[in-house]
């Protein structure tokens, strides 16, 4: 009996999103593609043109124009997996009006990399909790990976990280092509956690830039970064996870070095002297790491992690601290 062939629908508009679309369509396994992007505009000139107006705009997308929509419930319906890439600071407003019951049966892969504020939820404890999605049936897609290289088609690893590895493993199958190789975890909190927290400490990085620290301090930045992400992560879910690993130091670093990280961007214009808000219109994107930042204050509360980074980089954003003279005194924690 012929297998019918996996339904994938892609939640979101942007860059990632797009990238998410590019890599499902290059991929050769028999599988048929839903999008669902909110802006009406931006679904019609996909119709008509083949190229996401605001982002990415050189992919070819190769996905049917009837499988392009803004009716969310539809796409919903349609789809077995549901592959979530909105900013996490949206997702309430982007799923407001779906309900659990049209979620049943759905493998949730989630390629947000945030935490949804109010609730201080990474994505998977927030699907868990408000849609009763069962652990088993998420899946977490982390870096280092950059939309903008998947586009150029450079050779890019994710990591596929689900309490199911054969679920994880499955969906793998779905999205690996000649430029993006997989690799299957279960460690679904460490990888979530970590592609949150390497976008404060990108931000972190940007700062530094931004008021005139060299390469030399860089180093010592992003390794008690490290050292901070590993005592944070051990301290929500201990199990035995190498820090070295990809996931999470592979993301911590292109995400803190590249040309191409939004959230060290951010950070720059900030160190620089933008406003929080001036830095955000002229980047046109959002910055998941100003977000993450203060629903990690709240979520250390309770955890008590010594975590001076991240410490230094809310108090630069939410306390209106001045960059230059935070930084100086985060130089003197460092070692």
């Amino acid at each position: 009996m012929h297998k019918q062939p996996t339904k994938i629908a892609v939640i979101g508009g942007g860059s990632w999103a797009t990238a998410n679309i590019k890599m499902l369509a290059d991929n050769t396994t028999e599988k048929e593609i839903f999008w669902w992007m909110r802006n009406a505009s931006s679904v019609e000139h996909v119709h008509k043109f083949r190229h996401n107006p605001n982002y990415l705009s050189s992919v070819e997308i190769d996905v049917p124009a009837k499988n392009i929509s803004t009716d969310l419930k539809k796409t919903i319906h349609q789809s077995d997996f549901i592959l979530l890439n909105v900013p996490a600071a949206f997702l309430k407003e982007a799923l407001a009006g779906i309900t659990a019951g049209d979620l049943t049966g759905k493998k949730i892969i989630s390629a947000i990399k945030g935490i949804v504020p109010d609730e201080n939820q990474i994505i998977g404890e927030f699907m868990n909790q408000h849609y009763n999605i069962p652990f088993e049936d998420i899946v977490v897609i982390s870096g280092p990976c950059h939309a903008e290289e998947v586009a150029l088609e450079k050779l890019s690893y994710l990591t596929i990280a689900s309490r199911d590895t054969e679920l994880a493993a499955e969906f793998a199958g779905l999205i690996s092509t000649r430029y993006i190789k997989t690799i299957v975890s279960d460690d679904i909190y460490g990888t979530e956690y970590g592609a949150v927290l390497k976008n404060i400490y990108a931000i972190a990085s940007g700062i530094c830039h931004g008021v005139g620290y060299g390469d030399n301090f860089q180093a010592v930045l992003i390794s008690n970064a490290i050292r901070e992400l590993e005592r944070f992560v051990a301290a929500v879910h201990p199990i035995d996870r190498d820090i070295k690993e990809s996931a999470y130091l592979g993301d911590l670093l292109v995400t803190a070095y590249s040309q191409f990280s939004r959230n060290r961007t951010f950070g720059n214009m900030i160190g620089k002297g933008y406003t929080v808000t001036s830095a955000q219109l002229e980047m046109n994107m959002v910055a998941e790491g100003y977000y993450a930042v203060n629903c990690l204050h709240q979520i250390n509360k309770q955890y008590k992690v010594f975590m001076p980074v991240c410490n230094a980089v809310y108090d630069i954003l939410y306390r209106k601290e001045s960059p230059v003279i935070k930084m100086k005194q985060l130089a003197d924690q460092l070692s």
